[in-house]
């Protein structure tokens, strides 16, 4: 049996709640440390927010750094429901369209537009989603 990989991200808090923590992490692409980034247009970092259910256990500061853990298994859920089976609905869709001789117009129109109901349908199974999708935190180690 497979271990679940757990990844780790240092973030800064940004506001506590007693529902809810806020914490930004920065998102750094892969050449993000290379000497020539001053220089290079790829290069890119973004600043993401993540709430974080408050459970009260550990005492928190506004601005401390702190390290933001989720299981693998779960980014790989989310890619499926918010990219791949979309992705394949369209596709689908289109397929399906064409094969029976929609115009080519009104076929990509309605391939896209399957999308509406399907990012309606699955904000209604937001809270679900909320729930599967957790995220904890822990006291910064330095290394």
């Amino acid at each position: 049996m497979r271990r679940k990989e757990i990844l780790k991200h240092t973030g800064l808090i940004q506001s506590i709640r007693p529902e809810k923590i806020t914490v930004k992490i920065f998102s750094a692409s892969a050449c993000a440390g290379c000497h020539s980034q001053s220089t290079c247009s790829m290069a890119e970092v973004k600043e993401k927010y993540i709430d974080i259910i408050n459970c009260g256990n550990q005492e928190f500061a506004e601005g401390e750094q702190v390290t933001v853990l989720c299981a693998e298994d779960i980014g790989f859920i989310a890619l499926w429901w918010a990219y791949i089976f979309p992705f394949i609905t369209v596709l689908t869709t289109l397929l399906i369209c064409t094969a029976l001789r929609i115009k080519e117009l009104y076929s990509g129109l309605i391939s896209l537009g399957i999308l509406i109901p399907y990012y309606g349908i699955l904000s209604l199974f937001n809270l679900r989603f909320k729930n599967k999708f957790s995220f904890s935190i822990e006291k910064h180690k330095q290394n």
